[in-house]
């Protein structure tokens, strides 16, 4: 699995936008607060690297859905409606466009961002969301994308109905595509499971080790 290349991003990319860090999911799948985890005993918790990683965009960091000392924090919109009301509540608390990612991305990586940040300097003016998305299985990331303001009324009236998978509220024509192919999936790695964790930590233990060879 492999990232993308770096792509530079003006100061105007990410002028009037909000970074957003989900972390108010459960974790009943992995059984830990996959926030608070580490996978190297030196390296932040997984939370605290997304919002840092924001940060060193430019992006002021928004922590949705628990409590943080070390960042901005506010509540899911609705609670237990998984992602999308935390996506509701970023946009509400930021009156304007936010950049979103999941705290449960260890890859994720600021060449990764600026190019999401790039590509919607070339939005269509009808487009409520840029997000990168596989052509080979047209399965679009939602979470690691950024939201227009104009996207919080139909993502609230999904909520109010009861839909919480975003792709059946914003259609597929609604979202401004970033291209990525399964060699460059590293970055959208999440953590779901036990398995995911065991796989990460043995990602990081084998390129810690090819980085120290001679």
């Amino acid at each position: 699995m492999k990232s993308h290349a770096t792509v530079s991003c003006t100061p105007a990319c990410t002028a009037g936008l909000r970074g957003a860090v989900l972390a108010g999911g459960l974790s009943s799948r992995l059984g830990l607060d996959k926030a608070g985890l580490r996978l190297t005993e030196e390296g932040p918790d997984l939370l605290a690297r997304a919002a840092l990683l924001l940060r060193s965009l430019g992006l002021p960091p928004l922590v949705v859905g628990r409590q943080h000392t070390d960042f901005d924090w506010i509540y899911d919109a609705t609670p237990g409606q998984g992602p999308l009301g935390g996506i509701v509540a970023a946009l509400r608390h930021a009156q304007g466009p936010c950049l979103v990612i999941s705290c449960d991305l260890p890859f994720m990586d600021a060449p990764t961002l600026l190019r999401l940040l790039a590509a919607r300097e070339t939005r269509p003016p009808a487009a409520l969301y840029t997000a990168f998305w596989q052509p080979e299985t047209g399965h679009t990331e939602h979470l690691a994308a950024i939201y227009e303001y104009a996207a919080l009324d139909p993502l609230e009236q999904g909520l109010g109905r009861g839909l919480l998978k975003i792709s059946r509220i914003l259609p597929a024509e609604s979202r401004h595509g970033v291209p990525y192919s399964p060699q460059g999936s590293l970055p959208f790695f999440n953590i779901n499971y036990p398995a995911d964790l065991l796989l990460a930590k043995d990602y990081l233990r084998l390129k810690t080790k090819e980085d120290k060879a001679p």
